[in-house]
């Protein structure tokens, strides 16, 4: 059980990445391969929040999205229709 942990963990690791500072929150974009070689697009929002005013410990809350060659076309027309649409709602203002 112990070695399918460690493969499980070296098949996920990072291939390239790259990260975006905005604020108080990072974004990367981590290039991954699972187990059957396929390569993948990892994108973690990665946002600071308030210390616990007990420990005041800095903590981080994540959210991650898993993207798949077949679906970057989709999501970049989808992501572009949508950024498009802002865009002209900002300048109508």
């Amino acid at each position: 059980m112990d070695n399918e942990l460690i493969v499980n963990t070296q098949e996920n690791d990072i291939i390239f990445s790259r990260s975006v500072k905005a604020g108080r929150r990072i974004y990367y974009f981590d290039v991954k391969e699972n187990n059957n070689g396929d390569l993948f697009l990892a994108i973690t929002e990665s946002k600071r929040i308030m210390p616990h005013e007990e420990t005041q410990v800095v903590q981080f809350e994540k959210h991650k999205i898993f993207l798949y060659p077949k679906d970057f076309e989709k999501f970049v027309d989808g992501m572009n229709e949508v950024m498009d649409y802002i865009k002209n709602s900002l300048e109508q203002k």
